[in-house]
Parts: C-alpha cells; structure tokens; sequence
C-alpha cells in the first residue's frame, strides 16, 4: 500500500496547477534533504529555504522519502567522496578554518558521509530541478490523459478503500 500511496502523491502532483518550476523547485530542494542528512545545520537551512521559498511541499516531501529510501545504498559512495574532499591537501585550510569558526560544527563536515552526501546533492540539484521539470511538461502535455484511461488506475480510483481515504482527507479542507 505504501508504493501506492507514493505513486497516486506523484500522479496528484503532477497533475496539480502550480507551475512545472514550483513542482521542479520543491523536488531539487527535498532531494537535497533526502540525500543528506537533516539534522546538521544545512539541514535547517534548507528546510528554512524550502519553507520561504513559493515551491511546492508536496513534491518535497515526497522527493524526501524517494532519496531517503537511496541515500543508504548511496552512503559507501557518499564516504568515498567525503573522504577524499576532506584529505585534500589544498582544502586543509578551509578544514581548519571552519572547524574553528564557531557554528560551522554544527554542520559536521568533518564527517565523510555527511559532507560527500551534501556536495553530491548540491552537484544534482539542477539536473535533478530541471529533469524534474522537463517531467512535469511531459506528463501534463503527453502522458497524463493516457495514464487516466488505464485499467489499473480506475480501478484504484473506484476502490473503496482509496475513496474511504479520500473523503477523510478532504475532511479538513
């Protein structure tokens, strides 16, 4: 049920009205949250920039639970990268210095998975943004009306278990 529930959030987004960029935007900033860690204080950061920012939460959240799910498979790779951006000999300065500065602890660069899987979303966050959005335009322009007229998403549609959580979740608006 929970695939499910993912795939009818993504269908919901990206059949909704706000623009292609607000869906984009919101995905590129919750992949940033779902690669790294959340809890360091660029962390806090993004979540500030995703909440001041007019981008779409939806597609946040869900980009955050997509990336989680790959961040773990990704964190061998992530230690690799931290690793080797923290013995750099031309970047000991900058270690030194920000270790010295007094919040930039709080990010915990100095952890090798925490700063190769921070770099590495701040490196896919325009292809991730603009695949996304190319994705939105296609599903709006090419796919949308077609994946409508599916068996399987009918009878998703119809089913008494999905219109039972339909009418709880409008309750509130």
């Amino acid at each position: 049920m929970f695939w499910f529930t993912i795939l009818k959030d993504l269908i919901k987004i990206l059949r909704e009205g706000q623009s292609p960029a607000k869906i984009a935007g919101g995905f590129a900033l919750g992949s940033i949250l779902g690669l790294s860690p959340m809890l360091t204080l660029q962390g806090v950061l993004v979540w500030f920039v995703l909440l001041v920012l007019d981008v779409n939460i939806a597609a946040a959240l869900l980009s955050i639970t997509f990336c989680s799910l790959f961040a773990y498979m990704l964190d061998p790779f992530f230690h690799w990268f931290g690793y080797t951006l923290l013995v750099q000999e031309n970047l000991r300065e900058l270690w030194t210095w920000m270790y010295n500065v007094p919040i930039a602890p709080l990010t915990r660069f100095n952890n090798t998975v925490v700063l190769g899987s921070l770099v590495s979303s701040i490196m896919l966050f325009t292809p991730i943004y603009f695949g996304m959005k190319r994705a939105v335009v296609a599903y709006r322009i090419h796919f949308g009306s077609k994946i409508e007229k599916w068996k399987i998403y009918q009878a998703l549609k119809k089913n008494a278990i999905v219109q039972m959580y339909m009418r709880i979740r409008d309750l509130g608006s």
